[in-house]
């Protein structure tokens, strides 16, 4: 790469952009106030004595910026807000200082890039974790329908929102009128919300065959656990499984591997870091709950597997018979809590995905 003449930092708001520019050959310190524009952001950096060389935290602005700075000749490293470094003693916080000290990292080369996805990559991500939100919705809205049954003193015996649950409730008649208005409130939300997702769930499914991980989501539902939908989530939030050079890097990047506190001859492991996408740790850990029986194939797995190479169904028959042993020994032999088995479970699963999906 050329030798960088300006180096900019970004701290980039919805109304506005603070920009600290070093230049390469001086030394000089500038600060310039831009509005929130992506064009006139880009213009002023294009602008600046090239090659220049850019940074930006990840942020609700996206990516948009990112791109036009690329297409303009402009490189452009977007940091993970996270991982900047931060001195304790460090109380003053300001736009101008934040942007300095964005800059003056990109220079030391201590900043930790994000992936820039691509606009279908984007797209796709945009709507799984639009069917995300809408789950947590449906979960809170049927929270408050079964507290305020609870506090009715209505009780279903049996498992909730079932079939027969439904029909159950349809006719519960509560003696306040206004708490039975409440009530079928409650119930036609949810019904809408189920309709959503509904419709989210076969737009998704739509979308895979011509979406850009066709290939790592038909591998992935080869593992047991994980179909289309998990495949996909988890294909939108991690993107390109290459980038990953062993599954140790993956399962990092997922926060599934634990905290440490190392000091002399003192390691201390605790709960798992839990940093990156919340949403691809969650599906993990819902499919290593399939893990508890020994291993099978199924009908329905057969039939996921049937177009696969040989390879492939072997690493999947290879997670199957690990990650059973992994739950026996955990739970059974040592008597671990079965989250924390599941979490376990699902920090191995992560390995296997990489490898299912990088496999040639």
């Amino acid at each position: 790469m050329a030798q960088v003449r300006s180096w900019a930092g970004l701290d980039v708001h919805a109304a506005k952009v603070i920009a600290a520019t070093i230049d390469g050959e001086s030394g000089e310190l500038r600060f310039q106030r831009l509005s929130g524009s992506t064009r006139e952001v880009t213009a002023f950096c294009a602008g600046l004595p090239g090659p220049t060389r850019v940074a930006y935290e990840a942020g609700p602005t996206g990516f948009g910026l990112a791109r036009e700075l690329e297409e303009a000749g402009v490189g452009c490293v977007i940091a993970a807000p996270g991982k900047i470094a931060r001195a304790p003693q460090d109380r003053v916080k300001t736009d101008r200082r934040d942007a300095e000290r964005l800059v003056r990292l990109l220079i030391a080369g201590e900043l930790h890039p994000v992936r820039v996805p691509t606009v279908p990559e984007e797209a796709l991500r945009d709507l799984v974790r639009a069917r995300e939100d809408l789950r947590g919705d449906l979960m809170r809205a049927r929270h408050r329908v079964g507290k305020l049954l609870l506090r009715h003193d209505q009780r279903f015996e049996g498992n909730n929102w079932t079939q027969a649950h439904r029909g159950w409730l349809a006719k519960v008649r509560l003696v306040d009128p206004v708490a039975q208005m409440v009530l079928e409130d409650g119930i036609g939300m949810i019904d809408a919300l189920l309709v959503r997702r509904d419709a989210l769930e076969r737009q998704m499914t739509a979308l895979v065959p011509s979406s850009p991980w066709a290939t790592e989501i038909a591998r992935l539902r080869a593992m047991r656990g994980i179909d289309t939908l998990s495949a996909l989530g988890l294909c939108a939030e991690i993107c390109d499984f290459h980038r990953f050079r062993r599954p140790g890097q993956l399962m990092s990047y997922l926060g599934l591997v634990p905290s440490e506190n190392t000091t002399g001859d003192r390691r201390r492991l605790g709960s798992i870091t839990k940093s990156g996408s919340q949403h691809a740790r969650r599906l993990l850990v819902e499919a290593a709950w399939h893990y508890r029986r020994p291993p099978r194939l199924g009908r329905e797995l057969t039939r996921r597997q049937e177009d696969q190479p040989t390879h492939v169904r072997q690493i999947s028959w290879q997670a199957q018979r690990r990650l059973h042993r992994t739950w026996r020994r955990l739970d059974g032999e040592r008597g671990k809590r079965r989250t924390i088995v599941a979490v376990a479970v699902a920090r191995e699963l992560a390995g296997f995905c990489w490898a299912i999906t990088t496999a040639d």
